[in-house]
């Protein structure tokens, strides 16, 4: 039994060594998927704090009944932070047993975060993006656009990168990550650069300070799949309607929220309808498709009740 003096902690490096591959994380995000269609899975919508001074702070909640695992996430997003020589991104994942309560372990969040969202995106671009997609433009070229790279770079058969960010030293980085895959990286001056022609684009634009909008969709060309993971904030409203097609994360959670990320009237459903086939994903080549999402319980759930349950078969928790 672990008490708070034992209780393990999976850290970054870690989780690294266990090596799962991309595919099996979007298999255990689509089962938790189906799971809470089935009522064996349960997850609350994210709690957010702004406390006004350029401070994000976040929580998810999810449980499962197999295995039976409580996951429970912290975050904080601070930009102050880089002053400090830290993370811009901080968080904890605690694993409780959801029949007991009892503690399990502790697990690195930031990695988890990385993983998840764009494990995530993955789960809806399985259904919304061309499979002979070739070509990812990022918009944001940080740990998430890096997560996004590994990801697609799996699923897709990918020859070239556009990348356009603030900061020249994640863009370099993320082109080098490319390049070392056997990618064509380009580094794009403009965003409309990187977009125009791509074939798949993912957002991760820094929420902290809001964003004004600079991205416009009539960029985009038809047939492409737009992952945003930015609450749609960088995206000028206005030219959203060029999207066919626009699946949220979780049409519960959305209604709760006390701004939505885009027009209710423009969202087909979410990423469970998609997963249970009630709502398509694609219906023609030259749809313009996007998932707009602002993370889920079930993503973190399922992310660190799998590197729980492979660090058990590697015999490093009990």
């Amino acid at each position: 039994m672990n008490t708070v003096e034992t209780l393990p902690y999976l850290s970054s490096a870690f989780l690294e060594r266990l090596a799962i591959p991309t595919s099996d994380m979007v298999d255990a995000i689509e089962r938790m998927i189906v799971g809470q269609r089935r009522g064996e899975v349960w997850c609350a919508p994210k709690a957010a704090v702004m406390p006004g001074d350029d401070r994000y702070i976040m929580a998810t909640l999810g449980v499962a009944s197999e295995p039976p695992v409580l996951a429970t996430k912290s975050l904080v997003v601070n930009p102050r932070n880089a002053q400090r020589g830290l993370p811009t991104l901080n968080s904890l994942i605690t694993l409780l047993d959801a029949e007991t309560g009892l503690p399990l372990a502790l697990v690195d969040g930031n990695w988890v975060t990385e993983k998840r969202t764009a494990a995530l995106s993955a789960v809806a671009a399985r259904r919304m993006a061309r499979p002979d997609a070739s070509s990812v433009a990022f918009i944001g070229c940080g740990v998430q656009a890096r997560g996004h790279l590994e990801a697609f770079a799996d699923l897709f058969p990918l020859s070239e990168i556009r990348a356009f960010g603030r900061g020249a030293a994640n863009r370099d980085a993320l082109c080098r990550m490319a390049r070392d895959r056997g990618l064509q990286a380009i580094p794009s001056d403009t965003p409309r650069a990187a977009l125009e022609g791509a074939d798949i684009v993912v957002t991760t634009v820094t929420l902290v300070p809001a964003p004004t909008p600079f991205l416009d969709a009539t960029w985009l060309k038809p047939g492409s799949f737009t992952a945003i993971t930015d609450l749609a904030l960088p995206w000028q409203p206005e030219t959203m309607r060029r999207f066919d097609r626009i699946i949220v994360d979780d049409l519960e959670q959305e209604r709760k929220m006390q701004k939505p990320m885009v027009d209710p009237a423009m969202v087909a459903g979410d990423l469970t309808g998609l997963v249970c086939g009630d709502v398509a994903g694609r219906e023609g080549a030259g749809e313009a498709t996007a998932f707009v999402f602002r993370g889920i319980a079930v993503g973190d759930l399922a992310v660190a009740g799998l590197v729980y349950e492979r660090a058990k078969g590697a015999g490093a928790v009990g």
